[in-house]
């Protein structure tokens, strides 16, 4: 049988949108308050689902206590309560736009995942602002 499990996480961050290339006026026109020097946070909601055939042994697609740990050693533990721009190595040549941030977390977490399991990250900037890897086709 082929099911999708699902398990959310959270974690707080600041960054700040901004591309060196560009002028402040062009960084300012695109990013708007997100290009603040001084940074701006929020609390960032994730929903990591997997997908894949359920052992007939467990019944379990994998143990939920090991996805909540890989979860928490590898991206809450990673990302909470830091400045993405400044502490992450990933967002030193990378905008940490949600696109970006969402595409790191499911590059992570495909690392440290049996690779019989789909994966796919959603990851909430707001309560009405999300990004999903993989795409929708």
């Amino acid at each position: 049988m082929r099911i999708t499990i699902f398990r959310k996480a959270h974690f707080n961050a600041a960054h700040r949108l901004h591309n060196p290339k560009w002028s402040e006026e062009k960084n300012n026109e695109v990013f708007g308050l997100c290009n603040n020097p001084y940074y701006h946070g929020h609390n960032y909601e994730i929903e990591v689902a997997l997908t894949g055939e359920v052992d007939q042994e467990t019944g379990f697609l994998i143990n939920l206590d090991t996805l909540k740990t890989i979860i928490k050693e590898k991206i809450e533990n990673k990302f909470d309560h830091k400045n993405l721009n400044e502490e992450l190595e990933e967002f030193k040549k990378l905008i940490p736009s949600a696109e970006n941030i969402c595409y790191v977390i499911w590059s992570i977490l495909r690392d440290n995942l049996d690779k019989k399991y789909d994966l796919q990250v959603k990851l909430w900037e707001t309560p009405r602002n999300y990004v999903q890897y993989p795409a929708i086709s």
